[in-house]
């Protein structure tokens, strides 16, 4: 095995455990809240939905590239190639559709009661409920195309195919997989510009306010961390992806580098949303452990 593959296997191995911990605690902490609160924020579910989107991209992809890092592929089969790439484009899809929703959300739960904004307040749940729902819909209907144009890289035998990780891809000759470059481009487009749009008034918004104190600023601090963390990676692995789209014959060390920057956000994520509560169980233990002395 070569050193480089091995160095790979060892950093998604290590991403994915991080992150699948990272994710299950994130659930295990918004359901605990839901359980123990009478009332639930809007944001609770949009984290919810983050955290399972998350858990699904770095299961669906994470554990299987740290098997072909290691040479470990030959069981995956045709089937199982394309469930795996499918849940990986549509949990990838949500995650970027749910990081919009809440840099909205939180973009209107921070403006005046006296805003144009103020009505949504009132039908914030109902809402966001709403939305969730249409980002998994959205996605699972447009990313159907996937098994179908994915294969499993021993089935392939047309030139036109490129090995993208675990799977082959069929070339983009064809007017459905340009239909669904498009799409796939234009939601993509449109969630990020959204969401630059988003923290652009976040920001506006704080820099008018910042004499006073609100509930809400630590909250709208972690949001605007968390969109600027999704933007970076996202960014860097469209660079990398791009450039093998355009290049005859990609190298399976690029590959690596796009998956493992694309699985940076959702494997480090879950511990910037759930860092105040390791500050809260750090000063229960203390308790504990100075009650029992």
């Amino acid at each position: 095995m070569a050193s480089c593959e091995l160095v790979m296997g060892i950093l998604f191995l290590f991403q994915t455990a991080v992150g699948l911990l990272g994710n299950f605690l994130l659930l295990y902490f918004y359901i605990l809240t839901l359980f123990t609160k009478h009332t639930q924020r809007p944001t609770g579910l949009i984290l919810n939905q983050l955290a399972l989107a998350n858990f699904l991209v770095l299961s669906s992809r994470g554990i299987f590239e740290a098997l072909a890092a290691f040479c470990l592929d030959y069981f995956l089969g045709e089937a199982l190639c394309k469930i795996t790439f499918y849940t990986h484009r549509v949990a990838g899809g949500v995650s970027l559709c749910t990081t919009h929703l809440l840099s909205g959300i939180q973009t209107i739960t921070i403006s005046p009661n006296n805003s144009k904004w103020a009505e949504l307040k009132l039908k914030a749940s109902i809402f966001v409920q709403t939305s969730c729902c249409f980002c998994w819909i959205l996605h699972l209907l447009v990313n159907i195309v996937v098994p179908v144009k994915v294969t499993h890289p021993e089935n392939t035998i047309n030139i036109t195919h490129r090995k993208f990780g675990l799977c082959s891809v069929e070339g983009s000759d064809s007017s459905i997989a340009s239909l669904y470059a498009f799409i796939s481009t234009f939601l993509d487009i449109l969630c990020l510009g959204s969401m630059g749009w988003a923290s652009g008034s976040i920001v506006l918004f704080l820099q008018r306010h910042k004499q006073r104190s609100f509930p809400e600023t630590t909250a709208t601090h972690t949001v605007l961390l968390l969109v600027s963390l999704f933007v970076s990676f996202y960014f860097l692995s469209s660079v990398i992806l791009l450039y093998m789209i355009y290049v005859v014959k990609p190298s399976q060390q690029l590959a690596n580098i796009s998956t493992f920057l694309a699985a940076c956000f959702p494997a480090f994520s879950p511990y910037l949303l759930i860092s105040p509560y390791f500050s809260l169980c750090l000063c229960l233990c203390l308790f504990l452990c100075v009650y029992q002395e």
